[in-house]
C-alpha cells in the first residue's frame, strides 16, 4: 500500500473513531443530565408531599445521602443531591437545558441566581464551547453585568447578541473525563498521583506506623476525594479509629506550615462531619504534617471538639506530635 493510500485509510478510521467518541460523550451527557433531573424532580415532589413534616423535611437530604451512598456508592453526597434538586427547580422542563453542556457546567450555572444572567452564560458557554474553568472565570469576572452596563444603560438585547470566544475548546473526550460521568457509569476515577517518591514513602511509613500502634486504627484509603462546591480535593490518608469512633484525616505538605493549610483541613473535617459521619460517630480529627527545610512540624485539628472526656480519650489513643514527628524524621534520615 502506498504511503498516500495509508494516510487516507488512517484519516478515514480516525474520522470514524472521533465521530463515535463525540456521539458517545453526547449520549452519556444527555443520559446523565436526564437522570439527575429525574432525581431532583423526585426529591422536590416528595418534599411537597403534605405528609412531610417540616422537621423531617430538613433532614431529608442528609439521610437520603447516607442511604443512597450505602446502596449505590459514591456520587450522592448531600451537596450533589441538593444540586440535582436545583437542576429540576431551575429547569422544570429538561428539554430547556443545553445538551452541549456537561453536569459540571450546570453546577457552575446553578450558582448564578439571576435568571437572565444564567441564561446568558448558558447560551454563550454552549456557543463558544467554554470549558468549565472558562465558564467559572467569566462568571467570577461578572461578564454579564459588565456588558450590560457597557453603554451606561441596561441593554439586555445587545448583551445577548454579543458572543465571546472561549479559551478552551471542549473535545468529546473532555466530557468523558468528568468525575460525575465516572460515578454515573460506576467506573473508578483516575485520582491524582503524588509527584514525588519521598511523599509516597512518607505516607506509606505513617500508614504502617499508625496501624502498628494497635489502638483501634483501621485504614480507609489514600487520596480520598472531598468535593466542595464544584472543586475536588484529595486527603492524603484517611483512617477510622473504632475506639474513638472517629475518622482521622492526615494531610502531608512538603513545605512550611501555612494558615491556609489549617483552613483547608477544617474544610475537610466539616465535609466528613456532614457528609460521611454516621449518627453515632464523633467529630473527625485532622493531622497536618509539614516537611520544611529545617524541621518536621505536626499540627492537630480537633474539628471543633468541646467534649473534654472525648478530648482526653483522643490524647490517649492518637500519637502525640513528638512521637509522630520522630517517626517522620527517622524515615527522612534513611533517605539521606
Amino acid at each position: 500500500m502506498k504511503h498516500s493510500e495509508m494516510d487516507i485509510l488512517v484519516s478515514e478510521i480516525r474520522t470514524i473513531m472521533e465521530t463515535a467518541r463525540a456521539n458517545l460523550s453526547r449520549e452519556i451527557n444527555t443520559t446523565m443530565l436526564n437522570v439527575y433531573w429525574q432525581v431532583g424532580r423526585t426529591i422536590v415532589e416528595r418534599e411537597q408531599d403534605g405528609n412531610l413534616k417540616a422537621q423531617y423535611g430538613a433532614k431529608l437530604l442528609p439521610e437520603l445521602s447516607k442511604r443512597l451512598t450505602k446502596e449505590l456508592g459514591r456520587g450522592y453526597s448531600r451537596s450533589n443531591l441538593y444540586n440535582m434538586r436545583e437542576l429540576y427547580l431551575q429547569y422544570p422542563k429538561i428539554q430547556t437545558a443545553s445538551g452541549k453542556l456537561s453536569w459540571s457546567h450546570y453546577l457552575e450555572l446553578l450558582s448564578v441566581k439571576d435568571n437572565d444572567a444564567r441564561a446568558f452564560y448558558e447560551q454563550e458557554c454552549a456557543n463558544a464551547r467554554w470549558s468549565v474553568e472558562e465558564l467559572k472565570r467569566q462568571i467570577n469576572s461578572s461578564l454579564f453585568e459588565r456588558l450590560l452596563l457597557s453603554d451606561g444603560k441596561a441593554n439586555k438585547e445587545r448583551v445577548l447578541e454579543l458572543a465571546t470566544q472561549g479559551i478552551t475548546m471542549t473535545r468529546p473526550e473532555d466530557m468523558l473525563k468528568e468525575p460525575y460521568v465516572f460515578e454515573f457509569l460506576g467506573v473508578p476515577e483516575n485520582k491524582p498521583m503524588l509527584e514525588k517518591d519521598l511523599e509516597a514513602k512518607l505516607i506509606r511509613h505513617i500508614e504502617d506506623f499508625l496501624l502498628e500502634l494497635g489502638r483501634g486504627f483501621m485504614y480507609v484509603g489514600s487520596q480520598q476525594r472531598v468535593t466542595i462546591g464544584n472543586t475536588h480535593y484529595y486527603v492524603d490518608m484517611v483512617f477510622y479509629n473504632k475506639i474513638l469512633k472517629a475518622y482521622v484525616l492526615i494531610d502531608l505538605k512538603m513545605g512550611e506550615l501555612k494558615p491556609e493549610h489549617a483552613g483547608q483541613m477544617n474544610a475537610y473535617l466539616n465535609y466528613y462531619k456532614t457528609e460521611i459521619n454516621e449518627d453515632d460517630d464523633n467529630p473527625p480529627i485532622g493531622i497536618i504534617l509539614c516537611k520544611t527545610s529545617k524541621d518536621v512540624v505536626a499540627e492537630y485539628a480537633l474539628g471543633g471538639l468541646s467534649n473534654q472526656v472525648f478530648a482526653s480519650t483522643y490524647v490517649y489513643y492518637i500519637p502525640n506530635k513528638d512521637v509522630l514527628v520522630s517517626e517522620v524524621k527517622a524515615l527522612l534520615e534513611q533517605e539521606k
